[in-house]
C-alpha cells in the first residue's frame, strides 16, 4: 500500500520544507506500529528543487484477519479472495487512511510550529496513489476530487490483466492529483474519500466516526455537490449515524448560505437555560391560547415551525386530537433537547408515529410542509431580521400555505409593565425587533392580503386596557377559493410526480 507527496521549490522556498510540514526528516527513514502493521516513511528525492515524501503501509494480513473477526473487509473480503490473500496490503483502503491519521497527525491538523506561515499557505502538490480501489470506477474519482481545488485529476483504470486486454478493467484505478492546496486540506481530502472510494472499512463504525467526518470536511463537504454519498459511505451506510452527520452538515451550509458562525446559528436555546418568558403563566397562557385556536380550526395536522425546545410538541401529544405533529427548527442543539423532553427514544410506538423533528430553515421553501392543516409560528418572527420575512413569509404562506396559520410575537407596549426590563430593552437578547399592536397588524394584514388568507387577533395574557395583552396573536386563515386552488394544485402535482 503505497502513496507518494510531491512538492517544487526554489531556493528561498525549497522542497525539503516537504519534511517540516509532515514533521518527518527528510534523510532519515523512520517506521510506525500501527495496528495492522508497519509505516514506513521515507524521501526518495529531497532537495531544493524537487521533495517527495513516501508513505508504505506493510499490512500484515494474518493479523489483519484476527482483529477482524469475521466483520468488515478484515474479516470478510470480497467473495472472490480469500481471507490471507486479498487486496488490503496493495490497494489504498481504509488503513491507509488510518495509517495517515497515525503518521502525519500534525500535519493533518495543519499545526507547524517550525514553519506556520507555509502549513498556512497552498504550495504546489502532487499525489500519486499506484494503486486505489474505485467502486464507482474512474468516473467517480473525477466527481469526488474535481470540485476540491484540483487542476488535474488523472484516474486511470488498472486493467485485469495486461496479457489479456478482453478481461477488460479492475475496479482499481491510479490516481494523480496535481493542484496548489494545502497540504493539510490535501491530506484530509484523502482521509475521507479513500475509504469512501473503496467503500469499505475494516473496522466497525461508531457514533464517533460522525465528527472524525466533520473535523476532516471543515471547509469542504458541506458544499461538495456528492456529500450524500461521501457521507453514507464514509459511515458505512449506517442510517442513523448518517441521518446525524446530514443534519450536522445542513446546519453549516446554512450559516455559510447567511455568512454566520455555525455558534451564531445554533443559538436558539442553551441547555442550561429555558426560553420561555417570565413570570411562566404567560408560557402557559400562550400555549393554551394556540391549542384553543387548532382546536377551534379542526386541526389534527400541526407544524411547530421553530420548535425550540419542544414545549408546544409536548402539549399537542397530549391531545389525540392531534393525529400528526413535525417540529422543526434550524438548531440542532434545540432539536435534541426537544428529542430528550419527549423522551422519543423511549415512547410507545403508536405515540412515536405521532411526532417527527426535523432541522430546517423557515427562510427556505420545503415541500415537506405542504399538506398540513395548521402552522404555528410561536414566538419566532422577532428572531428574524426585518429583511429575512419577506423569505419566511413566502415559504410558510406561499409555498407550505396550511389552511391555519397561527402567528405570536410580544407586544412592545405591554414592556412598560415589566419592572426588572430596562427602557428600551427587548425581552430576550436575541429579538431583532418587537412591534406594536398596529405595526403587528400592518404586517399581518399585508400577509393575508398578498397570500389569500383571512386574519383576526387574538390577544394572548392578561389585555391591559392601556397597553394591550403582553403576547399578540394573529390567527391566519385560508380562503376557502384560494383553499380549492391549492388543492388542485396539488392534486396536479401528485399527478405528475
Amino acid at each position: 500500500m503505497f502513496l507518494t507527496i510531491s512538492t517544487t521549490g526554489t531556493p528561498e522556498r525549497p522542497a525539503t520544507d516537504l519534511g517540516f510540514l509532515l514533521h518527518k526528516h527528510p534523510e532519515r527513514a523512520q517506521a510506525f506500529s500501527t495496528s495492522h502493521g508497519t509505516a514506513h516513511v521515507f524521501y526518495p528525492e529531497a532537495s531544493a528543487e524537487q521533495c517527495t515524501a513516501a508513505l508504505l503501509l506493510e499490512v500484515d494480513p494474518i493479523a489483519l484477519v484476527r482483529k477482524g473477526k469475521g466483520k468488515g473487509r478484515g474479516g470478510a473480503p470480497d467473495a472472490a479472495l480469500a481471507q490471507y490473500v486479498n487486496d488490503r496490503p496493495y490497494a489504498a483502503s481504509s488503513l491507509l487512511s488510518v495509517a495517515m491519521s497515525t503518521v502525519f497527525k500534525s500535519a493533518l491538523s495543519g499545526a507547524c510550529k517550525a514553519m506556520p506561515e507555509r502549513a498556512a499557505a497552498p504550495m504546489e502538490l502532487r499525489i500519486d496513489l499506484p494503486a486505489l480501489p474505485a467502486r464507482g470506477g474512474a468516473e467517480l474519482v473525477r466527481k469526488l476530487f474535481g470540485p476540491l481545488g484540483w487542476t488535474r485529476v488523472e484516474a486511470e483504470a488498472v486493467p485485469l490483466d495486461v496479457k489479456f486486454p478482453e478481461w477488460g478493467d479492475s475496479r482499481y484505478v491510479r490516481l494523480v492529483l496535481e493542484g496548489e492546496l494545502r497540504l493539510a486540506d490535501a491530506l484530509r481530502q484523502l482521509y475521507v474519500l479513500l475509504p469512501v472510494l473503496d467503500d469499505a472499512k475494516h473496522y466497525w463504525v461508531a457514533p464517533d466516526e460522525v465528527d472524525k467526518l466533520l473535523r476532516a470536511g471543515e471547509g469542504w463537504l458541506a458544499e461538495h455537490p456528492e456529500h450524500k454519498l461521501i457521507t453514507s459511505r464514509y459511515l458505512a451506510r449506517r442510517w442513523g449515524l448518517t441521518r446525524q452527520a446530514m443534519e450536522r452538515l445542513e446546519l453549516v451550509r446554512l450559516a455559510e448560505a447567511d455568512d454566520l458562525d455555525v455558534e451564531s446559528v445554533d443559538n436558539a436555546v442553551h441547555e442550561g437555560s429555558d426560553t420561555e418568558e417570565r413570570p411562566v403563566p404567560l408560557a402557559v397562557h400562550r400555549r393554551d391560547a394556540i391549542l384553543a385556536a387548532l382546536t377551534a380550526a379542526g386541526a389534527g395536522r400541526v407544524l411547530d415551525l421553530g420548535c425550540g425546545q419542544g414545549q408546544l410538541v409536548q402539549a399537542l401529544l397530549k391531545d389525540p386530537r392531534f393525529t400528526e405533529i413535525v417540529g422543526l427548527d434550524v438548531s440542532m442543539r434545540a432539536l435534541t433537547i426537544a428529542s430528550r423532553r419527549l423522551k422519543l427514544d423511549r415512547m410507545g410506538e403508536r405515540q412515536a408515529a405521532r411526532v417527527t423533528l426535523r432541522q430546517g430553515s423557515l427562510t427556505y421553501t420545503d415541500k415537506r410542509l405542504k399538506g398540513y392543516d395548521a402552522a404555528v409560528l410561536s414566538e419566532v418572527i422577532e428572531h428574524l431580521d426585518l429583511e429575512r420575512l419577506p423569505a419566511l413569509e413566502f415559504a410558510v404562506f406561499g409555498s407550505a400555505r396550511p389552511r391555519t396559520v397561527l402567528v405570536t410575537t410580544p407586544n412592545v407596549e405591554y414592556n412598560v409593565r415589566w419592572e426588572s426590563l430596562p427602557a428600551g430593552h427587548t425581552r430576550h437578547g436575541d429579538h431583532r425587533f418587537e412591534w406594536t399592536r398596529a405595526e403587528f397588524r400592518a404586517w399581518a394584514d399585508a400577509v393575508a392580503v398578498r397570500h389569500g388568507y383571512g386574519v383576526e387577533y387574538v390577544p394572548v395574557g392578561p389585555d391591559d386596557p392601556e397597553v394591550g395583552p403582553p403576547t399578540q396573536m394573529a390567527v391566519f386563515t385560508l380562503a376557502a377559493t384560494n383553499e380549492t386552488t391549492t388543492a388542485t394544485t396539488d392534486e396536479k402535482e401528485a399527478k405528475a410526480a
